[in-house]
């Protein structure tokens, strides 16, 4: 480990702030994917159903201002397959315009287009021929890319394939908490190897389409720590977790680090949070140390191959000093990391708006902006204002509140 504070609070030149939203989550009324028909069975634990959203499919233009009003300089966002797909080979030119409007207003900004392909949401159509326990689905998935690549390549800045596979197969497979709802170990593992190979032929397809775009995979990591007697799970937690898709980032152009907290693991399982630190709405700890975790054990677990780009990390709070707080630290341990050698190219905030948090619904306040439920007003908090003040002087600088 470096030192405990960083000598230097600057960041490298190039390294590139941004903030994050997922197409599901702002867009609004995307009935034609399996989480819509997930939410509104009375069977699966949703709070809420996403309905309007931020209704950003509308608002866009708004978000773009807000993220470049912010000086940042890349913003995430995601496709909806089941929009510009809505059936098997039924191409929507006027979705594909409506993305391609988006991306060109960033460019005009200044704004750097880090556009994913699948965010958690898969077509109806897809779902209902076995979605990904089907290994069919990764050459769909596929072709969809190599279309919509080719006709977005050259305003699209950065390409991630497919976002947290990870949680999609344990939460959806092993868990029952996502679509389709199921609690089977082996479909899962089965799962997991169709993304794997779906993220493979997605990064070909795309940089056949759309060359010199870089291309990579976000995964969700957590950082680990056995109690007594929990070595051995935390090994086979980390070999289904992560280090499958780690393997499978080979020759990528970035890995895609996005973390949150950390789990205690004892032989038996999960362990309750360590008295005395704080627990935030989703149940799990607040744990800004996390991310520098995360990051060295990415890019240990790689050898050092392939560059790595927090492109998610943040914290679902009411409390928007706390927000600060936790950003501050965790981009501490950047610096940290960052000082040993390790390269680290970005930075990416979740979230850009408070929006539709899954299963949580709308509860979990991630945002740097707050948005009106009704309205759907925009209104930037005060960490909006410090992260900005992060961004454009690309160092860290003391959180306010």
């Amino acid at each position: 480990m470096g030192a405990d504070t960083p000598t230097d609070a600057t960041f490298p030149d190039g390294f590139t702030w941004g903030t994050a939203t997922a197409a599901h989550q702002i867009e609004g009324g995307n009935w034609n994917n399996d989480w819509w028909a997930w939410e509104h069975d009375p069977a699966s634990p949703c709070e809420e159903p996403s309905g309007d959203a931020c209704d950003s499919w509308n608002r866009w233009a708004d978000d773009v201002a807000l993220v470049a009003d912010l000086g940042l300089g890349t913003y995430r966002f995601s496709v909806e397959w089941s929009r510009v797909e809505p059936e098997p080979g039924e191409w929507s030119h006027a979705t594909v315009a409506r993305y391609r409007e988006q991306c060109a207003a960033l460019r005009a900004h200044g704004v750097e287009p880090t556009v994913t392909f699948h965010h958690f949401t898969t077509p109806r159509w897809v779902a209902a021929t076995g979605g990904w326990e089907d290994p069919a689905t990764a050459g769909r998935f596929a072709a969809f890319c190599r279309r919509l690549a080719g006709e977005l390549g050259d305003v699209v800045g950065r390409a991630c394939t497919i976002n947290e596979p990870n949680i999609v197969a344990m939460v959806g497979w092993l868990v029952g908490g996502f679509p389709p709802g199921k609690r089977d170990r082996d479909l899962r593992h089965r799962v997991n190897g169709v993304f794997v190979d779906a993220h493979r032929r997605a990064v070909e397809a795309i940089r056949a389409a759309a060359p010199g775009v870089p291309v990579g995979l976000t995964l969700s990591m957590t950082e680990y720590q056995a109690g007594a007697g929990g070595e051995e799970r935390v090994a086979r937690i980390r070999a289904a977790m992560e280090d499958v898709f780690l393997e499978a980032t080979e020759g990528d152009d970035f890995v895609g680090v996005q973390t949150y907290s950390r789990e205690r693991i004892g032989p038996d399982g999960r362990l309750p949070p360590e008295p005395g630190v704080p627990v935030l709405p989703m149940g799990y700890e607040l744990w800004p140390q996390a991310l520098e975790a995360c990051l060295r054990r990415a890019w240990d677990r790689t050898g050092g191959r392939v560059p790595l780009v927090v492109t998610e990390n943040g914290i679902g709070t009411d409390d928007d000093a706390q927000r600060t707080g936790y950003v501050h630290a965790a981009l501490t341990g950047v610096l940290r990391c960052l000082a040993d050698g390790i390269d680290v190219r970005g930075y990416t905030y979740w979230s850009l708006l408070d929006n539709f948090e899954w299963a949580y619904g709308y509860r979990p306040r991630f945002g740097l902006v707050a948005v009106d439920r009704t309205t759907f007003v925009r209104t930037p908090k005060p960490s909006a204002a410090w992260f900005a003040r992060v961004a454009r002087s690309n160092a860290l600088v003391a959180p306010t509140g």
